[in-house]
């Protein structure tokens, strides 16, 4: 969508590009500030996790912290899925990926974990079914006297 010198992105960026023509000198216009098209656009809606799901999210990364398994993180948003990144190190790539996407709701569910290599550890349509296979890795065993 152009309007007046500018243009929207699909990311929701605005870049300001020159006007493709003199502009009118004759006053305001009935159409200026609307789309072309005749309806408004909005821009695409950004996919997050809630309250509830960062919470258990965030639980699970503070114990893994403190059994020192992970030391930093990285979210993402986007109009297709969230992302939570695990991190051994900060420089390096993500040990995990925790995702949701609403749009596999129905089918496989929304959230799912992958491997440093983007193989899917668990899917499912539970937030905390689908963290149970990090969970995993905090059980360690311990010789008894």
């Amino acid at each position: 969508m152009t309007i007046r010198g500018q243009k929207r992105m699909d990311q929701g960026v605005i870049a300001w590009l020159p006007n493709n023509g003199p502009a009118k000198e004759d006053g305001p216009t009935k159409d200026r500030g609307k789309d072309r098209g005749g309806a408004a656009s909005q821009p695409p809606r950004r996919i997050f996790f809630d309250r509830r799901e960062l919470d258990l999210i965030l639980r699970l990364y503070g114990r893994m912290v403190a059994a020192g398994e992970w030391r930093d993180y990285a979210m993402a948003d986007g109009a297709e899925a969230a992302i939570f990144a695990v991190h051994r190190r900060t420089s390096e790539q993500p040990l995990y990926r925790i995702e949701k996407r609403p749009a596999l709701a129905r089918k496989q569910g929304a959230f799912a974990v992958l491997g440093a290599d983007g193989r899917v550890l668990k899917r499912g349509h539970e937030l905390a079914n689908v963290l149970s296979v990090l969970e995993r890795k905090l059980l360690k065993l311990v010789e008894a006297d």
